[in-house]
């Protein structure tokens, strides 16, 4: 409704930048899927421009940027406090803890990796769904479309006003002439009690009530901030009051609508960037080849092999980034590798390297078992690959422990995270000079 709105649009359609909000649980595959439908949906003309104008934030950093925008924090955010917020959606709850490291200018920390569980509202809605389907199972408004109509009609009112202190809860779904008194069904309406609706909201809530306990971890955190459609649900805040309480940790709720937590607070997060360190949700770790230890790796005898320099080696996980390890935008892993050539390469090729993702408990330095299939909780997390071309004038002739001659590439591969994404290098030395060039990053879906 601007006047000249569509020239102002014209103008700036090719410039603007689209920043998409998504679960804390999603990561490059659901990024690389984002971006293919952008582009499909013509708001880039290229992947290549998509990589520049789409940014991705998570529910949680956006929510956290709305909440302090919304919130009085003056008597509680010092720098040291723990806090948390809880970002309470339609499907997902995403949880996160930060510390506050200054005021002025306000900067925050993650402390630890994220949480993200399926208890959303809509869950709430499928349990009424079920209670009600088993209530009516005897009762001709039993049928789908009758108790589709009293669920809708349960999440239009009565779950967003239900605080536990109802005694009854009526939800209107028919007409005038629909009654079923055995089953407290009067003029198209249907007459639940509080301990019915209060089942439907029981597993989600405690699923939400453990999510955010395993974060906390005991930490010294006072404060809770709730946002997200599902949290202004006085139902939901009352039981988190009564859990945390005994924490000594206080639910802090927004004034303003919070249905629009992610979307205000994506914006919110683009011009003041609060946050200056993320933690790591799992660990991420390459395949690397160890010198083979007859001792140490006897059992895996099998999978063993010679390198071109006539080392007998073992493909191992080396993890290169530990679950939890806090990460800000000027870390950098660098990591050397080589690649060896019996003959000499007149191509060089393209280089190509598997980040991996463990969610597993503790530690492992194995990436497979002994049927090599990937381990439980090991995943393939993206691809990258570079042009190996450029680095032709740094091959350098070697003598191997056989004696035979071979050729060897040294290179490095720079692995950073930029404003909570992950971004690649390759670097490499040519007569003493540092060199660098691209490394794409791709999902394996797009691989």
């Amino acid at each position: 409704n601007s006047p000249n709105g569509t020239k102002i649009w014209d103008r700036l359609e090719n410039k603007i930048i689209v920043v998409l909000c998504t679960p804390n649980g999603w990561d490059i595959e659901q990024q690389t899927f984002l971006r293919n439908a952008a582009l499909k949906a013509g708001i880039v003309d290229s992947l290549s421009e998509a990589e520049v104008r789409i940014e991705f934030i998570t529910e949680g950093e956006a929510s956290v940027h709305y909440a302090l925008a919304h919130t009085k924090t003056d008597t509680w955010l010092n720098p040291g406090a723990m806090f948390a917020v809880t970002d309470a959606g339609g499907s997902t709850v995403d949880s996160t803890l930060y510390e506050c490291k200054s005021v002025n200018p306000l900067v925050l920390e993650e402390v630890c990796e994220s949480e993200c569980v399926q208890a959303g509202g809509v869950f709430i809605d499928r349990a009424l769904q079920g209670i009600l389907e088993d209530k009516l199972r005897e009762s001709e408004f039993g049928d789908s479309d009758s108790v589709t109509e009293m669920v809708r009609s349960f999440e239009r009112k009565t779950k967003r006003i239900f605080d536990d202190t109802q005694t009854l809860c009526i939800l209107d779904f028919g007409g005038s002439r629909d009654n079923d008194r055995r089953h407290n069904i009067l003029k198209g309406k249907i007459t639940l009690t509080n301990a019915e609706v209060g089942m439907s909201f029981d597993d989600v809530v405690a699923r939400i009530v453990d999510s955010v306990l395993k974060l906390m971890r005991g930490r010294p955190v006072r404060h809770i901030l709730l946002v997200g459609g599902f949290g202004e649900s006085p139902f939901l805040r009352k039981r988190l009051s009564e859990a945390f309480s005994r924490e000594g940790t206080e639910i802090v709720t927004i004034e303003e609508p919070s249905k629009k937590a992610a979307a205000e607070g994506a914006a919110i997060w683009f011009s003041k960037q609060l946050v200056k360190a993320r933690a790591a949700r799992y660990t991420f770790g390459i395949n690397s080849g160890v010198p083979f230890n007859e001792e140490k790796h006897r059992e895996h005898q099998a999978r063993s092999y010679m390198d071109a320099a006539g080392i007998k080696r073992l493909s191992v996980f080396d993890a290169l980034i530990p679950k939890g390890s806090v990460l800000t935008d000027e870390w950098e892993k660098v990591t050397s590798h080589h690649r060896s050539y019996n003959t000499f390469p007149t191509e060089l090729g393209s280089f190509a390297s598997t980040i991996y993702a463990w969610s597993g408990q503790g530690d492992t330095q194995w990436l497979t078992d002994l049927r090599d299939e990937l381990l439980p909780g090991m995943r393939i997390f993206c691809k990258l690959k570079a042009d190996f071309s450029p680095l032709r004038q740094s091959i350098t002739v070697q003598i191997g422990n056989n004696g035979e001659t071979f050729w060897r590439v040294n290179y490095q591969i720079v692995l950073s995270f930029k404003r909570s994404m992950l971004q690649a290098r390759l670097r490499w030395f040519e007569n003493g000079v540092r060199r660098e060039g691209p490394v794409s990053i791709l999902a394996t879906s797009g691989s």
